[in-house]
């Protein structure tokens, strides 16, 4: 039987796909209308064109970023969680509010950027990380 747990984790792999594709959509005009040459510059830092390019232009790609980062831990809880054998019922539930919640909070970051909104959903974000965590624990420890 297969664990439902498994299609959220498809679903924000996809999502962050789809940022990807929003990012370099967005961002290529923007470095080439600040006159930025792809080809002449060497690596890069995270913001490094803060301030260079227009916020707007940088919003997806500090989203992108953000979803390299707190994911892989779902990712990775998500993978232990499907392992033992707990991946239905309430934790696949709370496995698709996370990924619902970094969906709308992707889409607020790349369009109107309120950090306080944005707070409170990587806030709620976290809060089904932490339960699918006491879950697998409970899960591989009993």
């Amino acid at each position: 039987m297969q664990s439902e747990i498994l299609k959220p984790v498809v679903v924000l792999v996809a999502w962050s796909l789809v940022m990807w594709a929003w990012m370099v959509a967005v961002r290529i005009p923007a470095l080439k209308k600040a006159g930025i040459d792809l080809g002449k510059i060497r690596g890069s830092r995270p913001g490094q064109l803060d301030g260079v390019v227009p916020d707007k232009a940088q919003w997806p790609a500090h989203n992108y970023m953000h979803l390299m980062e707190q994911p892989t831990i779902f990712y990775a809880i998500a993978i232990v969680i499907a392992l033992s054998g707990t991946g239905n019922g309430v934790n696949a539930w709370i496995a698709w509010g996370y990924v619902a919640i970094r969906i709308a909070h992707s889409v607020l970051q790349s369009t109107i950027n309120k950090i306080n909104i944005r707070f409170l959903l990587f806030l709620l974000s976290t809060l089904c990380l932490i339960a699918l965590t006491l879950h697998a624990a409970m899960a591989v420890f009993a």
